[in-house]
């Protein structure tokens, strides 16, 4: 068997115990990105799977792109991530709501 040399490591142990490989992640020509997708790209830069210049140049995201992905997976979880959720968790609280 051969192993595609790679910078960094091949898999990282997430905290719930679970482990992210690099063959989770989505294929480079991803054109379609649901929220399972958008997590596992988020979790790999975070727990050090790829960096985030290499993540960015791979999929094609702005940094404005995958920051907002991250602090809506940090403030409210994966589900933030889904495009029908966008007014629920995007949209700032009007005072007396």
């Amino acid at each position: 068997m051969y192993l595609h040399k790679v910078e960094g490591p091949r898999s990282v142990t997430l905290p719930d115990g679970s482990v992210l490989t690099r063959a989770d992640l989505p294929p480079e020509d991803t054109r379609r990105w649901v929220a399972s997708r958008k997590a596992i790209v988020v979790r790999g830069v975070l727990y050090g799977l790829i960096t985030l210049s290499d993540a960015k140049k791979r999929y094609g995201l702005s940094d404005e792109e995958f920051n907002s992905w991250a602090s809506a997976v940090a403030e409210h979880g994966t589900d933030a991530l889904k495009v029908t959720a966008l007014k629920r968790y995007r949209q700032p609280k009007v005072e007396g709501e």
